[in-house]
């Protein structure tokens, strides 16, 4: 069975900010050992916590 091998594009999820300390966008998602891994080397794929984000979603359910 062929995986489908879709890069994660952190960029557009809800969960990548940014950290005021650092100055680096991370994931504040609590990754394991591994998810952490795969993300820290770019081969992070299909991530089942990508949530796009939507900074108009509250303004539509205001509506």
């Amino acid at each position: 069975m062929a995986e489908n091998k879709t890069p994660t594009n952190c960029d557009l999820c809800c969960y990548f900010k940014s950290d005021e300390d650092s100055g680096l966008h991370v994931c504040s998602m609590a990754l394991d050992e591994d998810e952490m891994l795969y993300f820290l080397k770019g081969k992070f794929y299909n991530c089942p916590y990508f949530k796009p984000y939507d900074e108009y979603g509250i303004a539509r359910k205001q509506i």
